[in-house]
C-alpha cells in the first residue's frame, strides 16, 4: 500500500478556478488532476529527450552512409 505525501502549492485565482472546473468536469479530485498533469509533463519531457537522442544517432548514421537496416547490418558485420 502506498502512502501519500501532502504538499502545498500556490496558484493564481484564475488557475485555481480552472483547476476546480477541470476536476469537476472530469469527476476527479484536485489532486488527481494535478497528478495527471505531472505525469503528462514527464511523458512529454521523456519523449522530447528520446527524440533528441534518436535525432543525434540518425545524424551519425547518415554520416556513415547508413540509411537502411541493411546498411546497418553491413556496417555492424565489419565490426
Amino acid at each position: 500500500m502506498s502512502s501519500a505525501v501532502k504538499k502545498s502549492v500556490v496558484l493564481s485565482p484564475a488557475l485555481s478556478k480552472e483547476l476546480a472546473e477541470l476536476a469537476r468536469e472530469e469527476g476527479k479530485t484536485l489532486s488527481a488532476v494535478i497528478q495527471d498533469a505531472l505525469r503528462e509533463s514527464k511523458r512529454k519531457r521523456l519523449t522530447q529527450s528520446f527524440l533528441g537522442v534518436q535525432g543525434y544517432w540518425t545524424r551519425k548514421a547518415r554520416e556513415k552512409g547508413i540509411l537502411t537496416e541493411r546498411d546497418l547490418r553491413k556496417y555492424l558485420a565489419v565490426w
